[in-house]
């Protein structure tokens, strides 16, 4: 049941992908309400099949690896819905759709969902930990799509060739905007989930320790450059697209790590 859930939801997600692709063969421009509710309906599926697996756990679903990409994508969702319409970035559902459908394909047709093999009972903050920083992963994952409509919308003004699907993307100046105020807002979820680390009672585990202060520090001196003017808004934008994929690595490698050598 919850499986099919999973996939009616990558179903939504990938309606809005296509609706995209049809629009730019088309050259027609392309409204972001339809890309909205579809991607509203995958969250809703995303919701419920995160639900469903969590009481089956007894404990926030995120304990392999395929929950973990099923969770990030969750977050994406999220963070679109919420911010999305509130800076009127609605065109950003026709970016978003194809990264959150590609994360969901990929959990499901990976072989990653494999049972955990600790029998620790759930831990609050241990859950508190790592659902807060999955959710910044989220606000990441945003920032890495602002700052892609970023480089497409500057590329298309510098080269005059601006196509008619990107017509209703937003000016340089707001995409810049959400790409600091998600960084902004990642960077603190991060934070919060960092520190909570430090109250789930356990040992924590070095490699995930560096791993995770390596993603803190990368998305600090970002936020730094840009704070003090060092950095051209171009180059914040490819910095947030090289930090999210840098980050996507290291969440592999640790729970990659968890899984074969659970602590």
């Amino acid at each position: 049941m919850d499986r099919q859930l999973l996939i009616a939801s990558t179903l939504c997600f990938f309606t809005a992908l296509v609706r995209t692709l049809l629009a730019a063969r088309d050259g027609i421009s392309l409204h972001g309400r339809f890309n909205f509710f579809a991607i509203g309906l995958g969250f809703l599926f995303q919701s419920a099949f995160l639900s469903i697996r969590g009481h089956a756990l007894g404990r926030c679903p995120l304990t392999n690896l395929f929950e973990v990409f099923v969770f990030l994508a969750w977050s994406v969702a999220l963070i679109y819905l919420l911010i999305g319409p509130a800076y009127r970035l609605s065109l950003m559902g026709a970016f978003t759709a194809p990264l959150v459908f590609a994360l969901q394909t990929f959990a499901l047709a990976a072989p990653i969902d494999v049972p955990h093999r600790s029998h620790l009972s759930a831990n609050p903050w241990l859950e508190f930990h790592a659902s807060i920083s999955m959710i910044a992963y989220g606000a990441f994952a945003l920032a890495c799509v602002a700052g892609v409509m970023y480089l497409v919308q500057e590329r298309q003004l510098k080269t005059h060739q601006i196509h008619s699907i990107f017509y209703r993307l937003p000016p340089l100046t707001n995409l810049f905007a959400a790409i600091t105020r998600l960084l902004w807002l990642g960077f603190a979820l991060y934070s919060a989930g960092l520190v909570s680390g430090f109250f789930t009672g356990g040992p924590l585990p070095r490699l995930k320790m560096v791993a995770a202060f390596a993603v803190w520090l990368f998305y600090g001196a970002i936020l730094q450059g840009r704070h003090l003017h060092w950095f051209a808004p171009k180059r914040v934008a490819a910095l947030c697209i090289l930090a999210f994929s840098a980050a996507v690595s290291v969440l592999w490698a640790i729970n990659f790590v968890s899984q074969t050598r659970p602590v």
